[in-house]
């Protein structure tokens, strides 16, 4: 029985603080001599997948492609993103983005800022179509499609009504970002089959783990299930989430792929 349990999120860190990370080089750079610190959460065991909290006085990078598929959600300050035409996208605490790899832009923050983020780090070189490389916002109280036929099987009680949006899945089909919610549910213990981030936007979960181990998680607690763990959900109300998956390519070529908005 897998002994894998839930990675609770802190905006920070560990108890023992967030580390100062590496300097940002001058050459990367058109404004700012910015200090990061952070703590890396989880590295997958394909090690193109990490995901963390991050921390940066303000700057503004050079324009170029971004170089990684990132999911942030903004825990305090502000960040402007500065598109290839000039346009800008304001992202300010509270809410969360995603930016494909190979997006062109300007990272510009003019304060402090604090992040959760998920990385997919790919080295496969893959990247969207010109149409989708552009950076995702959306808002956490939209509404949401409904959740078409499932697997009951895995449900203690009925199958739970859902909704759910994703607006984002990049060029790989391995990393998917999107809204979630449920009516009450309660699912048998069974191993999980991706890595998944999750934030807790209206109700709260209890996740129990393959020790036995329960955990629960209210509205604005931010956690990730790692691949294999056992995983038992149960809630009673409403539920709505944030989720980021990872599903390793193996895994996501054999799954139905999710028409990204």
């Amino acid at each position: 029985m897998s002994d894998l349990r839930p990675i609770a999120f802190s905006a920070q860190g560990p108890d023992s603080g967030l580390e100062t990370w590496e300097q940002i080089p001058a050459e990367a750079l058109t404004a700012g001599e910015p200090v990061q610190t952070g703590h890396n959460y989880f590295t997958d065991d394909t090690g193109t997948l990490t995901a963390g909290v991050w921390t940066c006085t303000p700057m503004t990078a050079k324009s170029g492609p971004y170089d990684v598929n990132e999911y942030m959600l903004v825990l305090e300050g502000s960040v402007t993103m500065i598109h290839e035409d000039g346009t800008e996208t304001t992202v300010s605490a509270g809410e969360s983005f995603i930016v494909p790899k190979g997006t062109p832009c300007i990272w510009k923050q003019t304060e402090n800022i604090r992040k959760f983020y998920v990385i997919h780090d790919d080295p496969s070189g893959e990247v969207l179509g010109a149409d989708g490389l552009n950076i995702r916002t959306f808002a956490h109280d939209m509404d949401l499609d409904p959740v078409g036929e499932q697997d009951g099987s895995r449900y203690i009680g009925g199958t739970p009504k859902q909704g759910t949006k994703v607006f984002f899945q990049d060029a790989t089909q391995q990393m998917t970002v999107g809204l979630w919610e449920t009516e009450e549910m309660h699912t048998k213990p069974l191993p999980f089959v991706r890595n998944e981030l999750m934030h807790i936007l209206e109700g709260e979960v209890t996740i129990t783990d393959g020790t036995g181990k329960s955990n629960t998680y209210k509205a604005g607690d931010t956690f990730l299930v790692p691949k294999g763990m056992i995983y038992q959900w149960d809630s009673v109300g409403k539920v709505r989430k944030i989720f980021c998956i990872f599903q390793p390519k193996a895994e996501a070529a054999a799954a139905q792929p999710v028409a990204a908005e």
